[in-house]
């Protein structure tokens, strides 16, 4: 995935160090081709204001810094390897789909502009429609001045590509089944054969196993998320969903829409999905999701879906990510929890877990880098009861109260 591959990337490129990849599928088989393709200045599920209210504010202000980083580090990901993966730039469209919300986004849009510096802009209905896109949900919206939209797949073998001109070695269909320690060694059992090495990074997100290390188990709340993308539509079809950008576009819902236009005319659209696995499959997820698609824009009724898929996002218990090494005794790193934002700051997350692993480069003194993914402990068998019981009480706030 993108958290790997950018760590190999940067072992080699910035610290001479060679690595290896275990796929436990094909490249990207999880979230890095799972994923709307949205690109935005975030990491974690937490607002800027939210990290005010945790950290205090100069903690919030370091990290606005480290995710602006990040969003440098992806540029130049991108560009110094030229790889094309469909790019659409111009910021990131945060939509009021009730006018209820539009007062905590203006005075998300102060903060943002007051204490970190970073000016967003407040548009009204109208500006949203005439230069942007007609969402009939919409009240309003805030825009980012970073952000944009990318092709996840071709990301993905464009960082595989990158990784393996610069010596990496990555081998699919290698999941591993064991991990053991022996003395500084560390040994790495596939199906097809066993790894060696003095170091090792999980960047593993939503599809980490239990029992692929006792250092990560139980870390992360894996949560299913849908995505549609509809046929390319005709001229006319345009005109009424009115969509005149590529940028990434979410709503204010908690359990939110994500949406955009494609550049070959279709749009994508993708929101949260089944409690479980078992329930993902069933097609009230997916008309649920149409009918969002519906609400925004009716003139989409009855238009076929091209393409659908559904897969984990990988949100951690406190909502934040961290790239840290959980056990000072052992040379094993992870990094993930990102919450559904991790396009963008997948790459920085790969560099900070390279530095870490290096000992090269210094590391911001925050909280995402200093202290392990929190833990459900013994409640970790109920969590799907407690997620069905928020997912009614969020439905609630997002459409009724």
């Amino acid at each position: 995935g993108y958290t790997g591959l950018s760590c190999a990337i940067h072992l080699a490129k910035e610290m001479g160090l060679r690595a290896v990849v275990l796929e436990a599928n094909r490249v990207g088989w999880g979230c890095s081709t799972r994923n709307g393709g949205q690109v935005q200045l975030s990491a974690g599920r937490l607002s800027r204001l939210e990290w005010i209210e945790r950290w205090g504010v100069d903690v919030a202000k370091e990290l606005h810094a480290e995710i602006l980083d990040a969003f440098d580090v992806f540029r130049n990901l991108i560009h110094s390897f030229d790889i094309d993966c469909d790019v659409q730039d111009g910021g990131h469209l945060y939509v009021a789909h009730r006018a209820k919300f539009l007062p905590k986004m203006e005075s998300e849009s102060r903060v943002s502009n007051d204490i970190y510096g970073y000016k967003t802009r407040m548009l009204g209905r109208d500006e949203v429609h005439r230069d942007y896109v007609c969402d009939q949900e919409a009240a309003g919206a805030m825009l980012e001045p970073d952000g944009m939209s990318i092709h996840p797949a071709k990301l993905a073998f464009g960082y595989l590509a990158m990784a393996r001109r610069l010596g990496t070695k990555v081998y699919t269909a290698s999941p591993v089944v064991r991990s053991e320690r022996h003395g500084k060694l560390h040994y790495l059992h596939t199906p097809g054969g066993t790894i060696r090495a003095r170091s090792v990074c999980f960047a593993t997100a939503g599809y980490t196993s239990p029992g692929l290390h006792d250092l990560t188990k139980h870390r992360l709340m894996p949560i299913l998320s849908n995505s549609i993308v509809t046929r390319p539509l005709s001229p006319v079809e345009r005109e009424a969903c009115g969509f005149k950008t590529g940028i990434p576009i979410t709503d204010t819902r908690t359990l939110r829409h994500y949406y955009r236009g494609l550049p070959d005319g279709r749009i994508q659209i993708g929101t949260r999905s089944a409690i479980t696995g078992a329930d993902a499959t069933n097609k009230k997820h997916l008309d649920r999701l149409i009918n969002g698609m519906h609400r925004k824009f009716p003139a989409l009724r009855g238009i076929e879906i091209d393409f659908s898929w559904w897969g984990w996002v990988d949100v951690s218990h406190d909502m934040m990510p961290r790239i840290y090494q959980p056990d000072p005794t052992q040379s094993v790193f992870y990094a993930m929890g990102y919450g559904g934002n991790g396009v963008m700051y997948s790459a920085q997350a790969g560099r900070r877990l390279a530095q870490l692993v290096s000992g090269m480069g210094k590391i911001p003194n925050l909280p995402i880098f200093s202290s392990a993914l929190p833990s459900h402990g013994i409640l970790t068998p109920f969590r799907r009861i407690g997620q069905r019981a928020m997912y009614c009480w969020y439905g609630l706030k997002d459409e009724v109260l």
